[in-house]
C-alpha cells in the first residue's frame, strides 16, 4: 500500500480550499505530484495546456472571470521559467494565482544539476508577496495555505516550490511542538469601511463640483448600483479603465466608455472639461488622459492602500471597499439641479456611438476590422464572456463593443502581453462551462501560440455544458499595432522584415481539428457568420481577412496630427496610399452629419 505522501496531501489540501482545476504541463520535476493525481482520480482536475505559459494564462483567465483562486503547475527548470509571463500578467492586473512548481531533489541542489535553477531568486519579483520552498513534510500545509490566502487577499500571484524528493516523502502533519507552524483552511473576507470624517470630506469636495467626472476600474465591479446612484445625484458621467469595461453597461447614456489611447472621444472630452474627479477601484496609469493637475479637485476610493493616490494629486484618498464606501457616501451627496453637464455628456455619448457605427461601415479591403466587432455587438448574449488579445484587437474591443447585462470581458491590461486571449478563453470556459465565450485575437498572437491552444480546445470542448467558444482572428498578415505605433510615435514607415507575417490558413487548421471554421473575405458575411457561430454546437474559428490599413486613431487625434503622421511616413511605407486613404475616411466620420445634428 502506498504511503500518504506530501503530494497526496497537497492535492487533498487544494480540494479543501475548493480548488476544482489546476492548469499545467507535465515534467519529471513534478512526477510525484502527477502520481498523486492518479491516486486522487484527477481531483482537482488537471487541465493540460500545450505550454506552461498558456497554463498560467488560463489560470489568470479562470481567476479573472470567477473571482476564485487560479492554480497552475509546472516542472522544474524550463517549466518554471515558462510560467513567468502568465504570472507577471497576474501580478500587474492584480489577479489571485498560485503557482506550484517542481524542483530538483534536495541532494542535488547547488550542484549545477540538470534543470536546476535558483527558483526562489527567479520568483522573488513575480511572486514578491509570497514565494516559499517546502523542504520537509510538516511545512506543507502552512506554506500552501499562506500562498492561497495571500494570493486572495493581496490579489497577487504566489508560488510554492516543492523539490521532487519531498513530493514523495511520507506526509507528517505539524505537531504541537517548538518551531512547528500549524495552519488552518479558509477565512472570512472583511468589509473595509471608510472613516466617517473622511466620507464627509469627500462628499464636501464632490458637492462643490459643477462638472463631476467618474473613472471606474475593475475594483468597482461589485458597486454597479451605487455608482449609478452617485452619478445620478452628481449629474456626472463615468469613464471606464480598460480592465473595468464590464463594470458598467455601455447602454447607460452617461457612460462614456473606455479612457486613454484606446478610449473614446466622450471620455477624453469629459476629462478635459470636468472640475471634479472621482476615481473608484482604478489605478489607470496614463495621467495625460486625466484632467490637468490644476484643473480638478479629486477623490479616490480603493481597497488597496498600495495603489491609492498614485496617479493624480487627490484631495481625499479613501481606503475602503468600493461598494461600502459609495454606500456611506450617498446620504451626504446633494442632488445637482443644473443638469447641463450631464446633458452635454449624454449628447457626446450618443454622437460617439453613431460615429463608431459609421466608421465600421467605411469601405475596406477586404474587411473593415471595426465591422467585425460592430456586427457582434448587438448580437452578444447577455451572459457572454469576451476576451481580447493585445494589439489592434484591443482597440476595437475597447471602442466598438457595447457591453450590457452580465457580459464580462477582460484582456492583459497592464502587461499588455501578446498571446493571452485564447488561454483566457479556455480558463473562462472551465470557470463557466455554461456560458458562451468569444475571443478576439490578431494573427500575430495566433501564430505565436493560439494555434497550438486550438488543440487544447479540441481535447476538452465536449466536456463543457455550452460548447460555444468562438475565436475571431483578425487576419491581416501584419503585426498591425506595432506598425501603427511606428508610424504615429516614431514617424517611421513600416519595417516589413519585422512586421509582415507569413500567410496561414487558420480556418483549415481549425477544421482539421474538428472545429467549425469559416473564412470571411466579404463584410456582408460577418453578420450571418456571427449568428451561425452563436447558435453552433461546437467551438468556432472565424478567419476574418481584415484590412491592415484601418488606423486605430486615438480619441484626441486632430486633423493636424493625422496629417503630420501621414507626412512623416508617406515616403518609404509600402502601404502608404492605403492607410492615408483609410485614415482620412475613418477620421471624417466624426465630422459628417449625425442623426440629431
Amino acid at each position: 500500500m502506498t504511503n500518504h505522501t506530501v503530494a497526496d496531501h497537497l492535492l487533498e489540501r487544494l480540494r479543501s480550499w475548493d480548488v476544482e482545476h489546476v492548469f499545467g504541463y507535465a515534467g519529471d520535476g513534478i512526477n510525484g505530484i502527477l502520481a498523486a493525481w492518479v491516486r486522487a482520480d484527477d481531483q482537482p482536475r488537471f487541465v493540460q495546456a500545450r505550454h506552461e505559459e498558456m497554463a498560467a494564462f488560463a489560470a489568470v483567465g479562470y481567476a479573472k472571470f470567477t473571482g476564485r483562486i487560479g492554480v497552475c503547475t509546472a516542472t522544474s527548470g524550463p517549466g518554471a521559467v515558462h510560467l513567468l509571463n502568465g504570472l507577471y500578467d497576474a501580478k500587474l492586473d492584480h489577479v489571485p494565482v498560485v503557482a506550484i512548481v517542481g524542483q530538483t531533489d534536495r541532494t542535488a541542489m547547488g550542484g549545477s544539476y540538470q534543470q536546476e535553477i535558483d527558483l526562489l531568486n527567479l520568483y522573488k519579483d513575480v511572486a514578491s508577496d509570497y514565494v516559499q520552498m517546502v523542504t520537509v513534510p510538516e511545512q506543507l500545509p502552512n506554506v500552501l495555505d499562506r500562498a492561497i490566502r495571500i494570493a486572495l487577499t493581496q490579489h497577487a500571484p504566489t508560488a510554492v516550490i516543492i523539490p521532487a524528493d519531498v513530493q514523495e516523502l511520507e506526509y507528517s502533519s505539524p505537531s504541537h511542538a517548538f518551531k512547528m507552524v500549524p495552519s488552518s483552511i479558509g477565512f472570512d473576507v472583511p468589509t473595509l469601511a471608510p472613516d466617517d470624517l473622511a466620507v464627509q470630506r469627500a462628499a464636501d469636495t464632490l458637492n462643490t463640483g459643477r462638472k463631476v467626472a467618474i473613472l471606474v476600474g475593475q475594483g468597482a465591479r461589485g458597486a454597479r448600483e451605487e455608482i449609478g446612484e452617485v452619478a445620478d445625484l452628481l449629474g456626472a458621467g463615468a469613464a471606464k479603465a480598460l480592465l473595468g469595461k464590464d463594470v458598467l453597461s455601455d447602454e447607460l447614456p452617461w457612460v462614456t466608455g473606455s479612457i486613454g489611447l484606446l478610449g473614446t472621444r466622450p471620455s477624453y472630452e469629459m476629462m478635459r472639461g470636468c472640475d471634479t474627479l472621482l476615481t473608484v477601484g482604478s489605478s489607470f496609469p496614463y495621467t495625460q488622459s486625466l484632467p490637468d493637475f490644476d484643473q480638478a479637485r479629486a477623490v479616490q476610493i480603493d481597497i488597496d492602500g498600495r495603489m491609492i493616490g498614485l496617479r493624480y494629486p487627490n484631495e481625499i484618498n479613501l481606503m475602503a471597499d468600493a461598494k461600502t464606501a459609495l454606500r456611506a457616501l450617498l446620504p451626504h451627496l446633494h442632488r445637482k439641479t443644473d443638469r447641463g453637464w450631464r446633458e452635454e455628456i449624454e449628447s457626446n455619448v450618443t454622437r460617439w456611438w453613431e460615429t463608431m457605427n459609421m466608421q465600421a461601415q467605411v469601405d475596406a479591403n477586404p474587411v473593415n476590422p471595426l465591422r467585425l466587432f460592430a456586427e457582434l455587438s448587438p448580437r452578444l448574449p447577455d451572459n457572454a464572456i469576451v476576451t481580447a488579445d493585445s494589439g489592434s484587437s484591443a482597440n476595437w474591443y475597447a471602442r466598438q463593443l457595447r457591453f450590457r447585462g452580465n457580459i464580462r470581458g477582460s484582456l492583459s491590461g497592464t502587461l499588455a502581453t501578446m498571446g493571452s486571449a485564447v488561454p483566457y478563453g479556455i480558463g473562462a470556459k472551465f470557470g463557466h462551462p455554461g456560458r458562451p465565450v468569444i475571443v478576439f485575437v490578431g494573427d500575430g498572437a495566433m501564430q505565436m501560440n493560439g494555434l497550438a491552444e486550438l488543440i487544447t480546445i479540441k481535447r476538452y470542448w465536449q466536456q463543457w455544458d455550452d460548447p460555444r467558444l468562438i475565436i475571431a482572428i483578425l487576419h491581416n498578415n501584419d503585426l498591425n499595432q506595432v506598425t501603427w505605433e511606428m508610424r504615429a510615435m516614431s514617424g517611421s514607415p513600416k519595417f516589413p522584415q519585422s512586421q509582415t507575417l507569413p500567410d496561414v490558413d487558420y480556418a483549415a487548421f481549425a477544421a482539421g481539428l474538428g472545429l467549425y471554421a469559416e473564412t470571411i473575405t466579404e463584410p456582408e458575411r460577418l453578420g450571418p457568420a456571427w449568428e451561425k457561430a452563436l447558435s453552433g454546437d461546437r467551438p468556432t474559428v472565424l478567419d476574418v481577412h481584415t484590412d491592415p490599413d484601418m488606423p486605430p486613431i486615438p480619441p484626441h487625434a486632430t486633423w493636424e496630427q493625422l496629417k503630420a503622421t501621414t507626412a512623416a511616413v508617406l515616403r518609404g511605407d509600402e502601404d502608404s496610399w492605403g492607410f492615408v486613404k483609410k485614415g482620412i475616411k475613418t477620421k471624417a466620420q466624426e465630422f459628417l452629419p449625425h442623426s440629431g445634428s
